[in-house]
């Protein structure tokens, strides 16, 4: 006999979406929109899956694009849900196939939004769970940690490990951020939606909170 009150798996997936829809791509400051919202800014080395998290996210494939090849992002896009806040898809960091002069300009972009923008209320850094804590992602937990400012860890492409090395993997991750309050971690896979429910309780949260 089945239980009716259990909703099929496709629409429990679905139900724990966050519907976007995309809003203003900005090359600087001034392209930026309004602060009418909170916003939670989604930040990852390149080619770490930072895209592909968006768009399990949101279930929307074509929401951020995707490749093969690192550096895809390059301008600062905004996305727009109908839960009174924005997704911010900041420019991948790290070993992207750019030019030493375009990565800086990428991170000049990236420090200025993080230090300027009053409406962002969390940060999701996204990390590959094989190879996590990166130069990259360091410099971003040490200004999470400096700024006292909230971050969530995602341990991205845990599908492409066995239960017991991404458990391993989680463990040692936890125990690395475990002294500081502000900071939190969950692996995570864009290919199976491991993790989802939990990631998109966090933001929600943050699109509630009071600034």
């Amino acid at each position: 006999m089945t239980d009716k009150t259990i909703a099929p798996k496709k629409t429990r997936e679905k139900s724990l979406r966050i519907e976007a829809e995309f809003l203003v791509s900005a090359a600087n400051t001034k392209q930026y929109p309004e602060e009418t919202s909170n916003e939670v800014a989604f930040a990852g080395r390149s080619n770490a899956g930072k895209s592909s998290v968006l768009n399990c996210l949101t279930g929307n494939k074509q929401l951020a694009r995707t490749s093969k090849t690192p550096g895809r992002t390059q301008l600062i896009n905004f996305f727009d849900t109908p839960h009174n806040g924005k997704l911010v898809d900041l420019p991948g960091y790290g070993y992207a196939k750019a030019s030493q002069k375009q990565k800086a300009i990428w991170r000049a972009h990236n420090e200025s939004y993080l230090s300027q923008r009053k409406s962002l209320t969390g940060l999701i850094l996204v990390m590959d769970v094989r190879h996590p804590f990166q130069p990259f992602d360091l410099q971003m937990l040490d200004w999470a940690i400096e700024s006292d400012f909230p971050m969530h860890i995602l341990l991205n492409k845990s599908d492409k490990l066995k239960q017991g090395p991404r458990l391993n993997t989680l463990r040692m991750a936890q125990t690395r951020v475990s002294k500081n309050a502000g900071l939190s971690i969950q692996l995570f896979s864009a290919k199976s939606g491991l993790g989802l429910d939990q990631v998109r309780e966090r933001i929600i949260t943050w699109f509630d909170m009071q600034r």
